[in-house]
């Protein structure tokens, strides 16, 4: 077998979202694709279509580089927490926890998964703009640091927590004003955003959080977007973080942790160029020493959030090609059995993607085509306008990068099924999420009575 450089020329063991495939794909003496030591089709054909492929060993690889380079490059404490809206469940739940890594949550589904998943609760963080007063309990009954994001989430733990009991431990999200060149949707950095405290309301927040006893302020947090490629940001929002843990520090909060998000880029098509995880880490971490030290300031514990740079480049998603319609000196649409339920990247953010023919992914690509979804929309297309080999009707098409926002963002648009998906490692499959059936969709459904009643 030979490793699957076809989209990826100097793949990266090390950092995979540099690459396009994940790190195990290879090329059996047939020309099918593996992935996982899996070959794709064969599991297309055990497991159905549309299918989820999470390749195992792409994970840990990233959840390594991530602990690992932050040992090597920040002098002290650290702690990268999986940002598991990416894709949630409890097998990377538990998977990502075997690595040293913590969790961050957005909701009770969230949490719940992280905890079940075996996430140790003193590793887990809980984030979110309208917190409800049962997702706030939750965090505070099992000891899950609560990320306040507003005086709501306030005013809401000053009745949650007993006067009497354990103080809730709470990290302050503020918004540091640094925009960063990313999709309008997923920036959360600038001042115009839904997420924290405004920089000129930080120190009457902090005062009022130093006067409640319930309140053990241990960290602060800012993020500044999603899918980055640039590094300079990242050394600005140092220096602000720096400069509100010393405001905090002064205020008398003995805060110990500085969480600088997440957002690392990954490579979806070639021309797609992230900073890898070592150099993303080098410079979070130089830029926090160099901050800390230029105000002496004891370093913090420095926390970091990945999420898609952890979780995408591991999974591939396998559909089965079906109908196709000509339009003479126009475009030649290609149909497969999903579509935006499964990905709503697309046609929500215009993501691109790669993707080839499983069984036939060297041969000669010789005609233009458009990957349709089957979903009554005119905007399901998942991909527009790629080269393929003479692609025929029944063939398996793994499209790549599909691990973050893919299922975790899935619907049941048309009412169609969710997929499966299997994680793979050195030739097993593992089902890790089971295939809804249209009968599923029917539990929650209601007929009153007197819909029922004849005439």
């Amino acid at each position: 077998m030979s490793k699957y450089s076809q989209y990826e020329p100097g793949c990266d063991p090390l950092s995979p979202n540099r690459n396009i495939s994940p790190i195990t794909s290879e090329i059996d003496t047939e020309g099918n694709l593996l992935v996982g030591g899996c070959k794709l089709t064969s599991l297309a054909e055990q497991y159905g279509t549309p299918l989820y492929v999470l390749d195992e060993a792409t994970i840990r690889a990233a959840c390594k580089s991530y602990v690992n380079a932050l040992n090597t490059y920040y002098p002290g404490k650290s702690l990268p927490l999986y940002a598991s809206k990416a894709n949630s469940s409890l097998t990377i739940s538990r998977l990502v926890a075997s690595e040293g890594m913590g969790l961050d949550a957005v909701s009770e589904g969230e949490l719940i998964t992280a905890l079940k998943g075996g996430v140790p609760s003193n590793r887990i963080v809980l984030h979110g703009n309208n917190k409800s007063e049962k997702e706030l309990k939750l965090a505070y009954q099992n000891g899950v640091t609560i990320v306040i994001d507003n005086q709501h989430d306030i005013e809401q733990l000053s009745e949650i927590v007993p006067e009497d009991g354990v103080p809730a431990q709470l990290m302050l999200r503020l918004t540091p004003g640094i925009e960063c060149h990313t999709h309008e949707y997923i920036r959360t950095g600038h001042l115009d955003s839904k997420f924290g405290f405004d920089p000129d309301q930080l120190e009457s927040v902090l005062i009022q959080l130093k006067q409640m006893s319930w309140a053990s302020l241990n960290g602060l947090h800012a993020h500044i977007g999603s899918q980055i490629f640039e590094i300079e940001p990242h050394r600005d929002l140092a220096g602000v973080m720096a400069d509100a843990l010393s405001l905090a520090r002064k205020i008398g909060h003995s805060v110990r942790d500085i969480n600088i998000g997440g957002g690392l880029g990954i490579k979806y098509v070639q021309t797609d160029d992230p900073p890898s995880i070592e150099e993303w880490v080098k410079v979070v971490s130089y830029s926090m020493k160099e901050a800390c030290l230029s105000r002496n300031l004891e370093l913090p514990r420095l926390i970091c959030e990945p999420g898609r740079s952890l979780i995408a480049n591991s999974c591939v998603t396998l559909y089965r090609l079906g109908s196709r319609k000509e339009i003479p000196g126009i475009r030649t649409y290609l149909s497969v059995d999903g579509g935006m339920s499964d990905n709503p990247r697309p046609i929500t953010y215009q993501s691109s993607y790669t993707a080839c023919l499983a069984d036939r992914p060297l041969a000669q690509k010789d005609e233009k085509v458009t990957i349709a979804g089957k979903h009554c929309e005119s905007g399901d297309v998942l991909l527009k306008d790629i080269l393929l080999p003479s692609p025929k009707s029944g063939e398996i098409l793994a499209v790549f990068g599909t691990g973050a926002y893919n299922v975790s963002m899935s619907s049941n648009y048309n009412r169609i099924p969710r997929p499966p998906a299997v994680i793979v490692n050195n030739g097993h499959a593992d089902l890790t999420q089971r295939r809804e059936q249209p009968e599923d969709l029917l539990q929650y459904d209601l007929i009153p009575d007197r819909f029922m009643e004849v005439g």
